[in-house]
């Protein structure tokens, strides 16, 4: 058997398994037969699906999203070489470690933003804009970033980011200063914003 092969005897306990999957882990990487490194991390909104390309951190995903679900498109759309490696995801764990505990108002992390095209990849991108503590309408986007007419794309676009938490699609709400619909679900939405709102002293 080759030394890959041997990663895959039968353990006699957990702790066998957690060093079986570390060397797993190592010689994936070091043979570059890993494309997409993931991590689940605790928070207050729930458990959350972190993944990572080489380029950078891919998705971010909500309990509500199916991680199982996620990990299966990912490996459609990306490459089926994907593998729980924590470290790759260390730098975007900590980054959001700090946000949920209010030291950390925007993420220096290097995106890979290979999921979204056009349109949506354009609001996206602008949604950094919008700073921390801070709502803009769906109208308010769509005029930010050039097309005022486009208020329903702009929603398409927020409901379809890979990358919440991160890309803040949580600060963009209704005209009449609504929440709305968010892909984490209301109740996390509220959660955010709330959190933020208090942080800064804002009013919700």
């Amino acid at each position: 058997m080759n030394e890959l092969d041997d990663l895959f005897a039968a353990p006699g306990d957990a702790e066998t398994l957690r060093r079986l999957h570390a060397e797993l882990e190592h010689a994936a990487a070091r043979d570059d037969l890993l494309d997409v490194a993931y991590t689940t991390i605790d928070s207050p909104v729930g458990a959350l699906l972190l993944a990572a390309t080489e380029r950078g951190i891919v998705r971010v995903a909500f309990d509500v999203e199916d991680h199982a679900r996620v990990l299966d498109l990912l490996a459609q759309q990306l490459s089926p070489r994907v593998l729980r490696a924590p470290r790759r995801l260390d730098g975007a764990a900590r980054e959001l470690a700090e946000y949920f505990g209010g030291r950390r108002t925007s993420f220096d992390l290097p995106l890979d933003r290979s999921l979204s095209k056009g349109f949506r990849l354009l609001v996206q991108q602008h949604l950094p804009e919008i700073g921390y503590g801070q709502t803009r309408s769906y109208r308010q986007v769509a005029e930010l970033v050039g097309n005022p007419r486009a208020v329903r794309a702009v929603a398409s676009a927020c409901a379809t980011n890979p990358l919440p938490l991160v890309v803040p699609c949580h600060r963009v709400v209704l005209s009449n200063g609504k929440s709305g619909e968010y892909v984490g679900g209301a109740a996390a939405k509220t959660t955010l914003l709330t959190m933020e709102a208090q942080l800064t002293g804002e009013e919700q």
